[in-house]
């Protein structure tokens, strides 16, 4: 393998296909890279995907969210708490943890949850 990986991808393999990607696209506003009927790549940042495939059309099954746990870092914890509150999104409430980050879950259609935080300087 070569010494410096370029970017990262996550796929999530999906059974409730139309409405995890509509979560993405449209609530967590995940600009799409690419996209066709069962397959969508979201830009995360720049070296950095997310997937979302329809397990219909893939040879890999969901897991239904069991044992995923997708962790963002955000600049603006309250900030984005707000906008996933407001979309209706169901976020738990902010708290501290131990490793010095503000954060707070959701879980998106297919039951994979989403931890937000911010690094506490």
């Amino acid at each position: 393998m070569e010494k410096r990986i370029k970017t990262a991808n996550t796929i999530l393999y999906c059974g409730k296909f139309e409405e995890t990607v509509e979560f993405y696209r449209d609530h967590l506003k995940l600009p799409v890279n690419f996209s066709t009927d069962w397959f969508v790549e979201f830009r995360m940042n720049v070296t950095s995907r997310l997937s979302i495939a329809d397990e219909k059309r893939a040879s890999i099954k969901s897991c239904r969210g069991k044992g995923i746990t997708l962790a963002l870092e955000v600049e603006n914890i309250d900030k984005t708490w707000e906008h996933i509150d407001n979309a209706g999104l169901n976020p738990t409430g902010i708290r501290k943890h131990a490793w010095n980050a503000r954060v707070f879950y959701l879980f998106d259609p297919e039951g994979h949850r989403i931890e937000i935080r911010e690094s506490i300087n």
